[in-house]
């Protein structure tokens, strides 16, 4: 499988990714312009968050043991057999939101204007996802998940921002 990943010493917090992304893949123009006219408008599947001194773009990690996906009664959420990623097929949702409420990371989101949840596929059916296409510092890449040490260390980091700890990236002075 292959995973987006974020180098936080690269991301500068532009949210050129999140615009990319809410364009591409929730417009229904796909025109930037015409998109923000959009009722309702277009919302990014990746997320930009910092704290102070760091930000970084999140994604779906498409967990192994996806919680979100053992919760959902529809089968709305569901994992590709080629890609092993985890989508949501958005006609099945019913915005029950247990996938909001059990996703360790934060990432699985309620679309409430919608009424359904909301999640990054990372455009597994294409061939580059838009936010890492459009990011002009490259601090979003595609990086294959055999790589265990590189996806033992990106969960911590995951879990660490997700719990509010700190900057995982910030050098302590000594």
């Amino acid at each position: 499988m292959h995973l987006i990943v974020a180098d936080a010493e690269r991301c500068m917090a532009c949210r050129t990714c999140e615009l990319s992304c809410a364009v591409g893949r929730a417009s229904i123009s796909k025109n930037l312009i015409e998109a923000a006219r959009e009722a309702p408008l277009p919302r990014p599947r990746v997320q930009v968050r910092g704290g102070e001194g760091w930000q970084i773009a999140l994604h779906c990690r498409h967990c192994t043991s996806a919680p979100c996906l053992e919760i959902c009664s529809t089968g709305a959420l569901q994992r590709d057999g080629e890609s092993d990623v985890v989508f949501l097929q958005e006609d099945r949702c019913i915005g029950c939101w247990m996938c909001v409420m059990v996703c360790p990371f934060g990432l699985v989101r309620p679309n409430t204007e919608l009424g359904r949840a909301w999640k990054c596929d990372g455009c597994f059916n294409m061939e580059e996802p838009f936010c890492v296409a459009s990011c002009p510092t490259k601090a979003l890449t595609i990086k294959d998940t055999e790589d265990d040490s590189l996806i033992t260390e990106k969960i911590a980091v995951w879990a660490q921002i997700a719990a509010g700890i700190g900057n995982p990236w910030k050098k302590e002075e000594v």
